[in-house]
Formats: C-alpha cells, structure tokens, sequence
C-alpha cells in the first residue's frame, strides 16, 4: 500500500492534475470516479496505473480486478492519501492515469465542432459530451482553449474523451480542411449572438464545420474570416447571449436534425 506523499506514482498524480505542461510533458491524464473508470474500460481505453483506497465500493474494486485482468497496474493507496491528491469534493476511492490516445480521424469528416477560445472547463467538457453524443468525428481546439485533458474537463465531459477525437489546430490548419482542394469540402459556419442566420434556415445537411467561441470575447477575428456565415439562434432579447456548452449542443443536434429528415 502506498502512504508517502513522496511516492513517485503520487507525484506523477498531482503533477498531472495541476499542470497543463505535465500532461504534455507524459502524454497522460487523469480520470477520476468510478463511471468515468467503467467508461473507459467499455472504450477499450486502457490506463497506465490504477490507484485505489479501500473505501472503494464492490462495483469500484469489480473495475480493479478487470483492469488488473487485462495487465493494468493498479496500486492501493491509504485513504487519507488518496483523498489528498484528488481534484473532487467527493472522491469515490479510485482514480486513474491514462495516456492521451489519438483516436481515428475519418479521412474525410463530414461534421466537425471547432472550440475557438472556450476557456470555461465545464463548458468545454458539455460541448465534448454533446459533440460525441451528437455524432461530430471531432473536436477541435485552438490556440487560447483551454485544456481538454484538464481535469475538470474530464469531469464534465462524462466518458466523451474516449469516445471522439480532440485535436488542436491552428487557423491555418482549419482553414486547409475547408479549402476547394479539400476532397470533401467543409462549410465552416461561426456561432453569433448578436446577428447572422437563424439555425433552422441554413443547410446544415452537408459537409459542416460549427465554431464555437469563447465566453467573454466570442469568436475570433480569424474565425469570421474562415467562416462562410454567421449562424444565429434567436433568443428573447432580455437573454443576452447563451452558455458556451448550451449554444454547441443546440447547433450540434440541429444538424442531427436536418440529416435525419
């Protein structure tokens, strides 16, 4: 069992949930929970190290022993030890370090959500739920968004980060996938709340690129520029704008809309 603060193992921990540079640095997370544990586990998104208290539930110490069976690690942690490193109020006695696969791209998406500067982790975790949910092949992120594999980001995107591709991209990079030359070529369309097109009289049926921008500032310069058009979702004028995650999954699931009729 380990107890010392200064194990290795326990390092890497705090390393990789306090600092962006680490998980850089080791190309790996950390998810925490036992639904998060289970939603990798039905991914096939198999972790590096598991480390467990004996305050884990029988449903929890089921997940230990399968990870075990397929050549996981998997430590146990005194209680008080566990709890300290952990990021949530309420740990449920088990957390995991896994690397930051990159899952397969189709070679030609046809439905891509672009975050551009979403700095707010809970709302960056919805729309990587939402996007998955809603069938988008990936989700990409440019410079000044903050860390999808931020902890918090983990957390509120409920298993979704097993289940759809994140990449980081600079402008340049998006604008060549929406280029003439681009096999299939993807009309990008930036959220706007004070004008544009109202959703529902855009042609969302083909091959399609929502930007989604930041919180505080919205989108950036660069993203009306590779944008083809401004898309809206009208709101009652005393609402000024719309959460970030709820504006995503209304534009993500109206194209689930338009190519199922």
């Amino acid at each position: 069992m380990i107890t010392s603060t200064n194990n290795p193992k326990i390092r890497l921990v705090r390393g990789l949930l306090a600092k962006k540079s680490e998980r850089n640095k080791h190309h790996q997370f950390v998810m925490e929970g036992v639904r998060l544990c289970e939603e990798a586990l039905s991914a096939r998104w198999q972790p590096d190290l598991i480390l467990f208290s004996n305050g884990l539930s029988d449903r929890g110490k089921d997940l230990v022993s399968e990870f075990q069976q397929l050549g996981v690690e998997a430590e146990q942690v005194s209680d008080d030890l566990l709890k300290s490193i952990s990021d949530t109020e309420t740990p449920q006695g088990i957390l995991g370090v896994c690397p930051q696969q990159k899952l397969s791209l189709p070679e030609n998406p046809d439905f891509i959500l672009i975050c551009d500067g979403i700095r707010d982790p809970g709302n960056m975790g919805t729309i990587l739920r939402s996007a998955a949910a809603a069938g988008a092949q990936v989700v990409i992120t440019t410079p000044g968004t903050t860390d999808p594999f931020a902890p918090k980001v983990v957390r509120s995107g409920m298993g979704a980060h097993f289940h759809i591709p994140v990449l980081n991209m600079t402008w340049e990079e998006i604008k060549s996938c929406a280029s003439p030359n681009f096999q299939h070529r993807i009309t990008l369309f930036v959220a706007e709340s004070e004008g544009g097109t109202p959703y529902w009289n855009l042609n969302l049926s083909g091959p399609v690129g929502l930007i989604i921008g930041g919180e505080a500032y919205g989108p950036s310069r660069e993203a009306f520029e590779a944008a083809a058009a401004k898309i809206f979702i009208p709101m009652s004028p005393k609402i000024e704008s719309l959460n970030a995650g709820i504006a995503a999954s209304i534009l993500l699931f109206e194209v689930v809309r338009q190519r199922s009729t």
